[in-house]
């Protein structure tokens, strides 16, 4: 007799929280050589992943997606090998489990200190990547988590051919098949069932639109990290080095205009806008990108389109960019206050205080000064690499690394002391 959508996900669940009590203890050595073996078994098996990948991508351009949609399916040698390469990557990151971040006496004797311990079972919900199967496992089982994976319905081959190649290699090494679960059923209910499990699965991770996300956080028992969409700010400030400006500006909208952390909003202080934003408006035309400008910006740019109240919300994810002249610091935090999404937001400037005053009051998850909002990921901000981008505040915010995926108890050390 054939198990319910529900009852798959239950024992689904049950197993992976039964794996997380093994994977908690695993030396840091095991788990190394796990994602190694994981690696060259990528490499191995990569002809029978691209066969698999093959049936998505003519499925997917049956059903009509778009060109950006089916390149993200695509599983080519190369990045399969990028895989297999994150896998050993993450193997070489510090293990963040067992470690006692701090240490401190009572007036009693009492020792009291903080260890990182794995969170337990995380459910990662996601779209359209196939390599996420790979990148989030790896993530997970080094910071001695149980993984459930959940991909979206267009990489269904994929994403199974991956976890079968990755599952292989724990039963290689007598680890439980529970630790990495990839599900095989496109059935949306499967996604509603799971998010009701909260005495087995500890957290929920979505990867996608905000469409995806809204749908995961509305459904859930358990807690959600949240990451509905990336409107990243550039301020370029009075004092600001126009060609310092200029290229980082640039790189922010152009360099990948597709992905969370591109610039979807140009800030410009209105003491340099007559000069400026001539400027940057040549400079991203000649990049092909559509300008949408306040008023101000438009009489120093008349051949901007003009700018609705919906495009400062935007999250464009193409080349277009929402241009505005603001009066002075104070304006542009405001802005990015009402507008922003606690993504990342960057100042342009050659003033100290004013640098200093962005860092402190703007309250997104990433702030920069001089620097490319492109730079907003783990592995550039050198955490090795990211589960993700939290833009809510617990239990982490901004890109997510190992020791995200952990959290931390107390351990303390006595010599007969009783309460009194």
């Amino acid at each position: 007799m054939s198990l319910s959508v529900e009852q798959q996900m239950r024992r689904v669940a049950g197993e992976a929280k039964s794996a997380a009590a093994r994977l908690a203890s695993l030396s840091t050595a095991v788990k190394n050589e796990l994602l190694r073996s994981m690696a060259n078994g990528l490499l191995d098996e990569a002809s029978t992943i691209k066969e698999q990948n093959d049936k998505d991508l003519i499925a997917g351009r049956e059903a009509g997606l778009s060109s950006a949609m089916v390149d993200r399916l695509v599983l080519d040698d190369g990045r399969i090998r990028a895989m297999a390469d994150g896998l050993r990557e993450v193997a070489e990151l510090p293990d963040p489990v067992g470690e006692v971040t701090s240490m401190w006496r009572r007036p009693n004797g009492l020792q009291v200190g903080r260890m990182r311990i794995p969170l337990g079972v995380i459910g990662i919900i996601y779209e359209s990547r196939p390599n996420v199967t790979a990148d989030a496992a790896g993530l997970c089982l080094k910071s001695g988590n149980a993984v459930i994976l959940r991909g979206g319905k267009e990489a269904i081959h994929s994403n199974l051919a991956i976890g079968r190649v990755l599952r292989n290699q724990l039963e290689r090494l007598s680890l439980p098949a529970g630790a990495l679960q990839v599900i095989d059923t496109t059935d949306r209910g499967a996604v509603l069932e799971l998010l009701k499990l909260e005495d087995e699965i500890d957290l929920i991770i979505p990867r996608g639109g905000e469409g995806l996300i809204r749908f995961v956080s509305e459904h859930s028992r358990i807690p959600v990290i949240k990451h509905y969409k990336g409107v990243c700010h550039t301020f370029v400030d009075a004092s600001a080095d126009f060609a310092e400006a200029e290229k980082i500006c640039i790189n922010a909208k152009v360099q990948r205009p597709g992905v969370c952390n591109a610039m979807e909003t140009l800030l410009v202080h209105k003491d340099i806008a007559e000069t400026f934003i001539p400027k940057i408006a040549v400079a991203m035309r000649a990049q092909g990108v559509e300008l949408r400008g306040c008023e101000t910006a438009r009489e120093f740019a008349p051949e901007m389109a003009v700018a609705g109240e919906d495009d400062w919300y935007a999250e464009y994810l193409e080349l277009i960019l929402a241009v505005r002249v603001v009066d002075n610091l104070d304006e542009a935090i405001g802005h990015i206050r009402t507008y922003g999404s606690l993504h990342t937001e960057v100042i342009v400037t050659s003033d100290y205080e004013n640098a200093q005053r962005f860092v402190r009051e703007v309250n997104s998850s990433v702030v920069m000064i001089n620097a490319s909002s492109r730079f907003s990921d783990g592995n550039q901000l050198g955490l090795g690499a990211e589960i993700g981008i939290s833009t809510t505040k617990l239990h982490s915010f901004g890109p997510m690394g190992l020791e995200d995926l952990t959290t931390r108890k107390f351990i303390i050390y006595g010599e007969g002391q009783i309460r009194t």
